[in-house]
């Protein structure tokens, strides 16, 4: 029990609802055009969550073998930290994954594009092979990208432009611009978390030598972009209502932008890095929200 416990712990369950935000908003474009379609639907979803514990495995065992996860370490405890798993047990848990999100992903494409797409299928079998790379070298090995301030930038095109356009495109087998807007809403405001998360450990990361971009910007040039980052969401969004007319189905998904502008006068009058923790969840939760309001403005 105290086993199952620590994977459980591993998988980072909180993670989770933010990590199926882009799936589901894809899904609200496919209801737009009629063209959505449940068994897509769930195998996307099942597909993204297993590159998303596959991704917690790894930022894991990469952060505990490096010796970032210490005692400094504001958030909660990691299964490899704290000794309830150990960096052989996590590893054989990344092969697990990578191979049932492999699986997944290939049942996808198959129930998408079937037999006769076939270049369809090569581009998504290429995009699901990224995703599992993407997962493990965050923080895994000497280049983990991570650890170079380059972890917004695949947030932003895995969980906003590849989960939202990809998704999509699943369903309509086209690609349409208007899609980048909602797209980049959503990878926003994943990039949020990620900067809030590291904000949060800034001191602790700069002197394990894990260089994220809020090391790089220091803590008042973080916040600047993080108001970046949840303003230009909300623009997107904006835009994509006024632009395809969808006032009066999805304008309550705007609506969560409310709590979040609260959100960053906090984040602007914080200067207690610990205090940006209940404030991961905030942003996460609002984001996945933000995809449900906007699929139930289009479906009912």
């Amino acid at each position: 029990m105290l086993k199952l416990r620590a994977w459980i712990s591993a998988a980072r369950l909180r993670t989770l609802p933010l990590s199926i935000s882009g799936i589901v908003t894809g899904g609200a474009l496919a209801i737009e055009t009629g063209n959505f379609a449940w068994d897509i639907f769930i195998l996307s979803i099942l597909a993204t969550l297993g590159f998303q514990i596959l991704s917690n495995f790894a930022n894991d065992y990469g952060d505990g073998v490096k010796g970032t996860d210490n005692h400094e370490r504001i958030g909660p405890a990691r299964a490899m930290q704290s000794g309830l798993l150990t960096a052989g047990e996590l590893k054989r848990g990344m092969v697990f994954m990578a191979l049932f999100s492999l699986l997944i992903s290939f049942a996808l494409i198959y129930e998408a594009f079937g037999l006769e797409m076939i270049m369809h299928s090569i581009l998504f079998i290429v995009l699901g092979l990224l995703a599992i790379a993407a997962a493990i070298k965050y923080t895994v090995g000497k280049s983990a990208y991570g650890y170079r301030g380059l972890g917004d930038v695949f947030v932003f095109l895995f969980f906003g432009l590849l989960a939202v356009c990809g998704s999509d495109f699943l369903y309509e087998k086209t690609f349409y611009a208007i899609t980048l807007l909602p797209a980049v809403t959503i990878g926003f405001l994943s990039a949020a978390v990620l900067n809030l998360n590291n904000m949060r450990d800034r001191v602790p990361d700069e002197r394990a030598g894990k260089i994220t971009l809020a090391v790089k910007l220091g803590y008042a040039s973080a916040k600047a972009y993080h108001a970046f980052l949840i303003l230009g969401a909300m623009a997107c969004a904006l835009v994509y209502l006024a632009i395809t007319g969808t006032w009066l189905y999805s304008v309550i998904a705007i609506t969560v932008f409310i709590p979040l502008l609260m959100h960053l006068v906090r984040v602007f009058k914080n200067d207690v890095p610990a205090l940006l923790d209940p404030e991961l969840k905030k942003v996460a939760l609002s984001t996945f929200f933000f995809s449900v309001l906007f699929a139930l403005g289009f479906l009912f």
